[in-house]
């Protein structure tokens, strides 16, 4: 709540961060179901300062700053997960270069993988989603050579040892067999360096193919590869919700 020269009144706010009608937002106000910085607003009028404040309808965040960017992209194969290369090689920069925002990548996928990256100028939330204290959990799908066995996901999720300590994934389950390939859906929240690569080659299935299909409650969908979108409304309240903001 601010009387601050760039404070704007909360239903003008809510109006363009497309939450309703100005009077919609004056309804919802008036129903006691927004609140600013953690206290219930029934005020009409009240002025808050979008860059600032932590706006909720109905407990459910809403990013009222205009200038907040959070992007979903579909990491192409082949691609390496940095703003730039001084090798000249393919990276994620070049899909943002003629951006005036000043995006980065929240964590990484190595260059081999594929799938669900988040760009977003937001500090605050890139340091969240990637520290240990949230566990936010990842869903990979892994194509791997081999048949994976019944005791091979008994061992994924009690832990298989590598070089830097012990790998175990939340949850393993087979999707498909065909011949010598199996496709896995594994969700893990590690984010240690190419973690379910080594840890699927240590217990003998190398992976074939890599992608990378949830971060939290955000999903890839059928978005096409090498594409980027912005979230909607509900994507930003739940990741937001997601790291506690």
């Amino acid at each position: 709540m601010s009387d601050e020269p760039g404070a704007i009144r909360l239903q003008k706010v809510l109006a363009a961060a497309g939450i309703g009608s100005r009077r919609a937002c004056e309804q919802l106000i008036e129903e006691g179901r927004v609140e600013v910085d953690g206290v219930m607003v029934r005020e009409q009028g009240l002025r808050v300062d979008p860059a600032k404040a932590v706006v909720k309808v109905d407990g459910e965040r809403v990013v009222v700053n205009d200038t907040t960017v959070v992007l979903a992209m579909n990491k192409p194969r082949g691609v390496l997960t940095a703003m730039f290369d001084d090798q000249d090689r393919p990276c994620v920069g070049d899909y943002v270069r003629n951006r005036h925002d000043r995006l980065f990548h929240v964590g990484r996928l190595d260059a081999d993988t594929e799938g669900l990256l988040i760009l977003t100028n937001d500090g605050e939330l890139a340091n969240r989603l990637g520290h240990p204290k949230y566990a936010i959990p990842k869903t990979y799908l892994a194509t791997v050579i081999g048949t994976a066995r019944r005791e091979d996901l008994v061992s994924l999720r009690a832990g298989v040892e590598l070089e830097d300590g012990l790998s175990r994934f939340d949850k393993v389950r087979i999707i498909q067999k065909a011949e010598d390939r199996t496709l896995l859906e594994i969700v893990l929240h590690s984010g240690r360096n190419r973690v379910v690569r080594r840890t699927l080659e240590a217990i003998g299935l190398p992976v074939q193919d890599l992608v990378r299909v949830t971060v939290g409650p955000l999903r890839l969908g059928q978005q096409r590869s090498g594409s980027l979108r912005p979230l909607t409304r509900k994507e930003l309240g739940a990741l937001y919700f997601s790291v506690g903001m």
